[in-house]
């Protein structure tokens, strides 16, 4: 019986088939979380080594829909390992888009603050952080155990001491008190509306429903934060907020209603995926 690694991956990837597109790709992740290697280091050095016993195992929480991040305890976000849990939502590669329309926005003058409103695992101002070396950074979180595992990050990426996170709720008066002013705001809000018939099943089982879920229309947290842009961004600052599919429209009516200039953006599958604003004037 063959029991090599080359082998185990072959067998795994046919068990991952009716769960993922990726379905051998997540079999060499969890064969390299299982021995403790590098992706690369195992497909140059492991593939002919016995397969460690533990892999059958992560392969089958795989196949019964657990997370890979959760699985494995980490994931990759604009090229930061970020350590995941269950108390924070899954960096996903769609709201990267976020951090490439603000280099876009911002080519010609690179933002000196950046706040993250809703750090979750912290991956959106770590990632501004990592493409701007000289800016300083600011995040808020309601939940202390997500904020314990962005500081945790902000610590494994080594942009700890950039990187001002703490405990704040956007739900609660005074929440912006003490902030300041920021040439760049990022938000990966709440916008799922309650009930929504079309939300992966795995995503709402998996990610924290604080996260998620956003009222009847899913737009209560743009209601409450973008009001408050005006009193947070420089003069010529921009905020970059990940919506919707079907939220664009609304979106600018509450930016607009606020005295803020707005427009949307699309993903790669030309989707809208980001609302982009600023003060009108500015």
């Amino acid at each position: 019986m063959d029991n090599t690694v080359a082998a185990a991956l072959r067998d795994a990837a046919q068990r991952l088939m009716p769960v993922t597109d990726a379905a051998r790709l997540e079999a060499e992740w969890l064969m390299a979380h299982a021995l403790d290697c590098s992706r690369s280091d195992l497909l140059l050095r492991h593939m002919q080594a016995e397969a460690p016993a533990a892999f059958a195992a992560l392969v089958e929480r795989r196949a019964c829909g657990e997370p890979l991040a959760h699985i494995t305890g980490e994931t990759e976000f604009y090229g930061l390992s970020l350590k995941v849990t269950p108390d924070v939502l899954i960096p996903r590669s769609d709201t990267e888009i976020l951090i490439d329309v603000a280099q876009d926005m911002l080519a010609s003058h690179a933002p000196a603050r950046v706040l993250d409103c809703g750090l979750g695992s912290g991956a959106l101002l770590l990632a501004a952080l990592s493409v701007w070396p000289d800016a300083e950074g600011a995040g808020i979180e309601r939940s202390g155990a997500a904020l314990a595992v962005a500081r945790a990050n902000a610590g494994l990426t080594g942009l700890a001491a950039r990187a001002d996170m703490r405990a704040g709720d956007w739900t609660q008066a005074g929440w912006s008190d003490g902030l300041g002013r920021f040439d760049l705001v990022l938000s990966n809000p709440p916008y799922v509306e309650t009930g929504d018939p079309d939300l992966a099943a795995d995503v709402a089982a998996s990610d924290p429903h604080a996260a998620l879920f956003a009222g009847l229309d899913g737009l209560d947290d743009y209601r409450v934060l973008i009001p408050a842009l005006p009193d947070l961004l420089q003069p010529k600052g921009i905020a970059v907020f990940e919506i919707g599919s079907r939220q664009a429209d609304a979106v600018i009516a509450i930016a607009r209603e606020a005295g803020l200039w707005a427009e949307a953006r699309d993903d790669l599958a030309g989707r809208p995926r980001v609302v982009v604003m600023g003060i009108a004037g500015g």
